[in-house]
């Protein structure tokens, strides 16, 4: 994936304001199990993934729980850090060797009252952040997981042949067991 392509697919930019955006971007590569977030501090920094796939988790009585996953063109972020600038909640590891483009928040920020197109693109990413938390949220709450399970197949087919079953486990909220009895009645 392309900078270009995954800032655009955000919000359209006029050409002048993607380039004072890319011109604030780098590009990074971590080994596979590297961790781009930790929870409990401030996060200064957006990912969008290139290529590779991570997980969001947070540790919940010694347990690792899953409550996402990101692949290429997606966004590596900690809302509260972004918003609040306060410590995050979610620790992000990559499943995968990755190839991240890295952008400080404080410049995003800065470009956002310099620019009104930069503006409107963090407004619309931010919106787009929104609804695909709203939408785990709801899934979680409303789909059993059998039902999240086909949801998972349907919308990340290739995720099931990229992650381990373990953290799809987590991520459903069961078991690996049940995870397994899933998988086998549905094939």
């Amino acid at each position: 994936m392309t900078i270009d392509s995954i800032l655009n697919n955000i919000y359209q930019l006029p050409v002048a304001s993607l380039t004072k955006i890319k011109d604030n971007i780098t590009e990074v590569n971590h080994p596979k199990s590297h961790i781009v977030i930790k929870d409990n501090t401030v996060e200064p920094t957006i990912y969008f993934i290139k290529s590779g796939i991570v997980r969001a988790y947070s540790n919940l009585g010694g347990t690792e729980v899953t409550f996402w996953f990101g692949k290429e063109s997606e966004a590596i972020i900690s809302m509260r850090s972004y918003i609040e600038n306060k410590k995050g909640y979610e620790t992000i590891e990559l499943l995968e060797d990755s190839t991240l483009y890295k952008l400080e928040a404080k410049k995003l920020k800065q470009l956002f009252l310099e620019d009104i197109h930069i503006a409107n693109w963090g407004r619309k990413f931010a919106e787009q952040e929104l609804i695909k938390t709203e939408e785990r949220l709801i899934s979680k709450q409303f789909k059993n997981a059998t039902e999240r399970y086909l949801e998972l197949l349907n919308t990340n087919k290739d995720l099931i042949k990229r992650v381990q079953l373990g953290h799809i486990a987590s991520y459903l909220g069961i078991t690996q067991v049940s995870l397994s009895r899933i998988r086998a009645t549905i094939k």
